[in-house]
């Protein structure tokens, strides 16, 4: 008896995405900014180690951890460094290798596309005009200042969702961090990808997140390169 072929998979009513390590390649540059902001203030640190401090964590979650460290921060200081990390981003950020690619084929597609990141806003739509995908979002771009709670809290990606008209169990987000992962989880979407390699996949996966080894197999995962997948609901 044949053993009958795998059912292609249902098709999102919109596909959520976060944006750093997912669409733009910038951690290594914001990193390497950050630390020498935390340098020149006294708490020497390396891109490294601001990788492992701050992974996914947005501006007002940083706050209180540095001023544990170094004090109080003076009047506008997140506001500079995001200045200062937008301009860098302007000039330098490249894409996710096959990000691109991977959503204009989901936007060409039909489905409604919307970006969820902890990013502040000066920083995100300087990513997105660089990579030239603001066309594509248009309006659906949420940052950490558009929700009253930035991840691992599940606001963004309701807000997200809700940007396209979906319900968030409808959605697939799009992650690469494990506060991202748990915010997708905490706004009930029904299924969450994990960018990342082998030995990080197993971190995403243990918290609940389907392995995505890289963007580009992004449009095979939503049935997207497949004629027998489902239309869009």
């Amino acid at each position: 008896m044949s053993r009958s072929a795998p059912r292609p998979p249902r098709r999102p009513a919109a596909v959520l995405f976060d944006c750093d390590g997912v669409l733009a390649d910038s951690e290594a540059l914001v990193n390497r900014l950050v630390a020498e902001e935390r340098t020149a203030r006294g708490w020497r640190m390396t891109a490294a180690e601001a990788r492992e401090t701050f992974l996914g964590m947005a501006l007002p979650d940083m706050v209180p951890a540095i001023e544990a460290r170094t004090g109080p921060l003076p009047p506008g200081w997140g506001r500079g460094l995001s200045e200062r990390i937008a301009r860098a981003l302007r000039e330098e950020v490249a894409p996710v290798p096959g990000a691109i690619a991977a959503v204009r084929a989901v936007a060409a597609a039909g489905i409604p596309i919307a970006c969820a990141s902890n990013s502040a806003r000066l920083e995100l739509t300087a990513k997105l005009e660089r990579l030239g995908l603001a066309p594509l979002f248009g309006a659906r771009v949420l940052s950490f200042e558009d929700v009253p709670r930035p991840k691992p809290a599940g606001d963004l990606y309701r807000a997200a969702a809700a940007a396209c008209g979906a319900d968030p169990a409808a959605c697939v987000a799009v992650e690469d961090s494990l506060l991202g992962v748990r915010a997708a989880l905490a706004a009930g979407c029904g299924r969450v990808l994990g960018l990342a390699d082998e030995a990080g996949a197993a971190l995403l996966a243990g918290l609940g997140a389907e392995p995505l080894p890289a963007m580009a197999a992004l449009p095979g995962l939503l049935g997207l390169d497949s004629p027998e997948g489902e239309p869009g609901c």
